[in-house]
């Protein structure tokens, strides 16, 4: 494997609308309407020891997402799978945060003003690894807050498409920031949970691992958490959590491919598990990143010098 660390690709790999840059070098046109109006969908998948973890998955999710939104790139998903391996070749990264991107552009001259008159276009990057939540934090557990802004009513944005609607979880981050707490989870206008800025969220209750039914993405981690719980003779639910409930778990973990199963120990003002991650939060931790370094869901990279 080539050494990248004194080449144009040291901070990461970028391909845009068919062409592989540093990701230093990537650029988006301001005219285009995936800026413009967040009108873009994408999807993240991550690589640890220089494989990726539930490429297919992801992949899948992210058609899944461009066909709800109505967006058609040229790309298949074998050629989107190529395009992620190489940017991670090109950057030389065994681990890897890897995002792929569709947007859309804006109307050619003379066409209607209008999406469907609109070019999609794929945009991907490779860059190091990134912890949503530091393994530091995690080690204590982290300090989760109920956000006072609500989530953004799954009729007006389906939540199962990943988008970038993020202003009422960016305003839930600095309600935690100004709270003293490490990041946040919202509730909808019912007063149930949903999700928090980049994960799923799961409870404790009874001895069962419950997560929310809806208003959440269906997230690629959290399906591994079912699968764990199963591994583990665990009882595993998804149905609506309220803010009570969450309240009075007995323990709390959170969920995301940046990251894993990351549990918590406090949430407002209440102390979860003596201050600590909890034992069932751990158990599942444990066996995920186990099991993740056996080539569970794994998909090599390639890292051999075939040009792009």
């Amino acid at each position: 494997m080539t050494d990248t660390r004194d080449t144009p690709f040291a901070d990461g790999a970028a391909y845009i609308d068919g062409a592989f840059m540093p990701v230093r070098d990537a650029r988006i046109p301001i005219t285009d309407w995936g800026y413009r109006r967040s009108d873009v969908t994408y999807d993240v998948v991550g690589v640890w020891n220089g494989s990726f973890f539930r490429l297919d998955d992801h992949i899948a999710r992210f058609r899944r997402s461009m066909q709800a939104l109505r967006l058609d790139p040229v790309e298949d998903d074998a050629r989107i799978g190529a395009i992620l391996n190489t940017c991670v070749r090109l950057s030389g990264l065994r681990n890897a945060y890897v995002a792929m991107d569709c947007l859309r552009g804006r109307p050619l001259p003379g066409q209607r003003f209008h999406p469907a008159s609109c070019r999609n276009y794929i945009a991907a990057f490779a860059i190091p690894w990134v912890w949503v939540i530091s393994p530091e934090v995690q080690a204590r557990g982290a300090h989760l807050i109920i956000a006072s802004p609500l989530r953004i009513p799954d009729r007006s944005v389906d939540p199962t498409v990943k988008n970038f609607h993020w202003g009422d979880l960016t305003q839930g981050l600095f309600e935690a920031g100004d709270r003293g707490a490490d990041t946040c989870v919202l509730l909808d206008a019912d007063g149930h949970v949903t999700e928090g800025a980049g994960f799923n969220v799961f409870a404790v209750i009874a001895g069962a691992v419950v997560t929310p039914d809806r208003g959440a993405l269906e997230g690629i981690t959290r399906a591994s958490v079912a699968e764990l719980c199963g591994d583990l003779g665990l009882e595993y639910c998804e149905r609506p959590v309220t803010a009570q409930e969450l309240r009075g778990a007995e323990e709390i973990f959170l969920s995301t491919t940046a990251g894993g199963i990351m549990p918590v120990s406090r949430i407002d003002d209440i102390v979860l598990s003596d201050d600590r991650p909890g034992p069932v939060s751990m158990r599942l931790r444990d066996l995920f990143w186990a099991k993740r370094a056996q080539g569970w869901h794994a998909t090599p990279v390639d890292y051999g010098d075939a040009a792009p």
